[in-house]
């Protein structure tokens, strides 16, 4: 009975340190740079976007489906980077609890 009161115990404190991790991401970014540079997308680690610049020259080329193309690229690249960011935050939350390869968090 100990066991699994320790076993509790611990899942809540795991709890209590994914919800401090989650609010951590939440204030951390990554930027991304795609098309050379002339979008830059920068994302939270919680995988919402926060900042999207655009380069006047693509704006002004009149190529609608550039403009889309480097937006979607941009951020799905800022995504990929939050995404990479933040597993590697939980690998280290979860890095002590003996789980089994790719359980983790």
């Amino acid at each position: 009975m100990a066991n699994m009161f320790e076993m509790m115990k611990q899942a809540m404190s795991m709890q209590r340190e994914l919800k401090n991790v989650q609010k951590q991401l939440s204030k951390q970014t990554v930027e991304f740079a795609g098309k050379g540079g002339l979008v830059k997308v920068v994302a939270r680690g919680d995988m919402t976007i926060d900042n999207i610049k655009i380069d006047p020259l693509l704006i002004s080329a009149n190529d609608p489906l550039r403009l889309e193309q480097a937006v979607v690229a941009a951020v799905n690249g800022s995504l990929l980077a939050a995404k990479e960011k933040a597993g590697k935050e939980m690998s280290k939350l979860t890095s002590g609890l003996g789980l089994p390869e790719g359980l983790g968090l």
